[in-house]
């Protein structure tokens, strides 16, 4: 294992330490585990002027997906892209300091190291009129859309009803896999 991984192993295991989250509840998880994306460019800035950042290569199957979705007469606009060790952090004291329970949380949100938001590769997509990341985004032209289009520019629905990983349904929770493009053509 070359330092610079290591390293941020350590990091990420400090964090689950302080956070509480031990090595047990990895392990019953059985998450996979994502280092942060290194290259990182804005794949869309928002109405609030806010900006998404993915990798170069997510950003342009966005761009195109988002194109080929707006030309089909839906609108897709990004509610969260890259999310940083510190952000995931952040989220998961949240809902702590709110006095959820750890077995809840692991359910709404990936523990630091273990969300596909490291990747720079997954994207929170919402359309006008839903509210963000909410189940309700399933009963939209947009997730009608991307559930018969998404493929073909890389991106999957990475958690879906009953997922093994233990996680809610995230109709809105889609990942730029590009191995996947060519499959689904």
């Amino acid at each position: 294992m070359q330092s610079k991984e290591l390293e941020y192993r350590q990091r990420i295991a400090h964090e689950l330490d302080i956070l509480g989250i031990t090595p047990e509840i990895l392990a019953c998880k059985n998450l996979p585990f994502y280092c942060e994306a290194e290259e990182l460019t804005v794949g869309e800035t928002d109405a609030g002027g806010r900006q998404h950042m993915m990798t170069p290569a997510a950003a342009n199957a966005w761009s195109a997906m988002k194109t080929a979705a707006l030309q089909d007469g839906v609108i897709l606009e990004v509610v969260s892209a890259f999310r940083s060790v510190e952000r995931q952090v952040a989220i998961i004291r949240d809902k702590l300091e709110r006095r959820m329970p750890m077995d809840r949380i692991l359910t709404l949100s990936a523990p630091p190291g273990y969300s596909e938001h490291h990747t720079g590769c997954a994207i929170d997509i919402n359309t006008p009129g839903c509210m963000p990341t909410e189940e309700e985004f399933e009963h939209t032209a947009a997730f009608r859309w991307l559930e018969q289009h998404a493929g073909r520019f890389g991106f999957a629905l990475s958690y879906p009803r009953g997922n093994d990983l233990g996680f809610i349904y995230e109709p809105w929770h889609w990942c730029y896999q590009p191995e996947s493009t060519s499959k689904n053509q």
